[in-house]
């Protein structure tokens, strides 16, 4: 692998340098052949011969530079002082095959100085959940964390029950948080020039060619946070715990922990049981998006050039750019194109998934069914199931809103529409049950399901013979979906 270790170059105050704690006896659960290739890891017959030991914390390779980083947040809208890498560390930064730096970060690593009251590791049902979410989003192509892989071993951990200790290898283009700004500007603020520059260097070096690095820096913070919350949205993803000490620097999406995706469609859906009062519902993403950077741009505001105008003009992009991107992607969900006519059916349609508490991804995907019905046998059942659903009221305003969607479409290059609808509606999402499944499983000893799920997840957009029933099958309309916790 190319080593990059530039962090551990950073202030002192900034991290704490330290090895992992080892596990006991530690298994291997899964490993991401993909990512190994895509970082290099394959080519180098130490990495390969000891992952397992690696991703346990009994062996830490030469170049490995392991240290837990410090930062802090606002966690459901309150500020929360210090936090910082209570039970991870990152342990080197590469680049990979493409020269695009990753930082490889052990998830379940022991006790640091940030772990408060915690006790530093990670349970195997947070860590089946994470692996496969990262995988998921990777192959949905929407910009996120994934992993190299996971190991679980004989060290009990106490949450609500005794449970068995892993440790997952976290693959992330960065683990610079918004929450690492807001813990400069309250512990260290004379770093921030310093750390400032650093995140323009490593993840953002175009910024340089602009007359005013740092706010160009920032816009384009605002815009790739705005272009990845419309991506959540439009496959009915919750991250479900969008605190600023959750959210990276380069818009990807970071730390899984009550996270799903969307079934039935209720745009007021929450699925962290912690969240009594809804604030990151899946309907409010984009704002809290907006809030979290409207909470962490005044802190530059000790940087020379940079002032509340120049803020207002960083942050303005938001709404728009995220706007165009979500409802373009909506556009291309439909195979219409991105016009006034196209945006009516299109809210039409979420509409009557939300009265009739559809299945999002089912009902998005069943319209290729109605397109062309006799190419995809699959939709056409998905489409069958689906109105059979509707009661008289329903199923008239189906065959109206049909009826006109039918008509948009033939004005179109059939192809062209149909490449769009497939290439945009996901035929597998990780259902929370699917999860579960997976988990059960593993808890056993048998992680079979966790690498079939991993490898229907890994082509979401074809209908593949590996799938059962289960994979499509969503709750009873009424049901409550399953909250998650954010113990882990």
């Amino acid at each position: 692998m190319r080593y990059q270790n530039t962090y551990v170059n950073l202030d002192t105050r900034l991290y704490h340098e330290q090895p992992p704690t080892p596990l006991d006896n530690p298994r291997t659960g899964h490993f991401n052949t993909q990512v190994a290739q895509q970082l290099g890891w394959t080519n180098d017959e130490d990495l390969m011969t000891n992952w397992v030991e690696i991703l346990g914390g009994q062996y830490v390779p030469a170049d490995f530079k392991p240290l837990s980083m410090a930062y802090a947040g606002h966690q459901f809208g309150q500020w929360a002082g210090q936090l910082g890498d209570g039970r991870g560390l990152l342990m080197a930064q590469v680049l990979d095959n493409g020269g695009h730096p990753q930082d490889l970060h052990l998830k379940g690593a022991g006790l640091t100085p940030y772990s408060r009251m915690g006790d530093g590791r990670a349970v195997l049902r947070s860590t089946i959940r994470e692996y496969l979410c990262g995988h998921a989003l990777t192959q949905l192509g929407i910009p996120s964390s994934n992993a190299l892989g996971f190991v679980v071993s004989d060290t009990r951990v106490r949450r609500e029950r005794i449970e068995a200790g892993a440790a997952l290898m976290r693959v992330a283009d960065s683990h610079i948080r918004l929450g690492h700004v807001e813990w400069i500007a309250s512990f260290a603020p004379d770093v921030l020039g310093e750390f400032t520059d650093y995140m323009i260097d490593t993840y953002y070096p175009e910024c340089r060619d602009s007359e005013t690095p740092v706010l160009a820096f920032l816009t384009a913070v605002v815009e790739r946070t705005a272009r990845m919350i419309a991506d959540w949205q439009l496959i009915g993803f919750a991250h479900g715990v969008m605190n600023t000490d959750n959210l990276s620097i380069t818009g990807s999406t970071l730390d899984f922990g009550p996270f799903g995706f969307m079934e039935r469609f209720n745009p007021a859906w929450i699925n962290n049981h912690s969240d009594h009062t809804g604030r990151y519902s899946y309907q409010n993403q984009p704002a809290i998006g907006h809030w979290n950077l409207n909470v962490w741009l005044p802190h530059f505001m000790r940087l020379e050039g940079v002032t509340r105008e120049t803020l207002a003009d960083c942050l303005a992009p938001y709404e728009a750019t995220f706007m165009q991107h979500y409802q373009q992607g909506l556009c291309r969900k439909l195979g219409l194109p991105h016009q006034r006519e196209s945006l009516t059916l299109a809210f039409e349609w979420l509409t009557l998934l939300e009265d009739n508490l559809l299945d999002y991804s089912n009902s998005f995907r069943a319209l290729l069914g109605l397109v062309a019905p006799n190419e995809h046998p699959h939709e056409q059942q998905l489409l069958s199931t689906m109105t059979a659903e509707f009661n008289n009221e329903a199923l008239e305003v189906w065959q109206n809103w049909s009826t006109r969607y039918l008509t948009q479409i033939k004005q179109l290059p059939t192809e062209q529409a149909i490449h769009d609808m497939q290439a945009n509606n996901p035929v597998y999402v990780l259902r929370n049950s699917m999860a579960q499944r997976a988990i059960d499983a593993a808890e056993k000893g048998q992680f079979e399901e966790v690498n079939r799920v991993f490898e229907l997840l890994a082509n979401p957009y074809s209908v593949q013979d590996i799938a059962i029933d289960l994979d499509t099958m969503p709750p009873a309309p009424h049901a409550p979906q399953m909250p998650i916790s954010c113990s882990s």
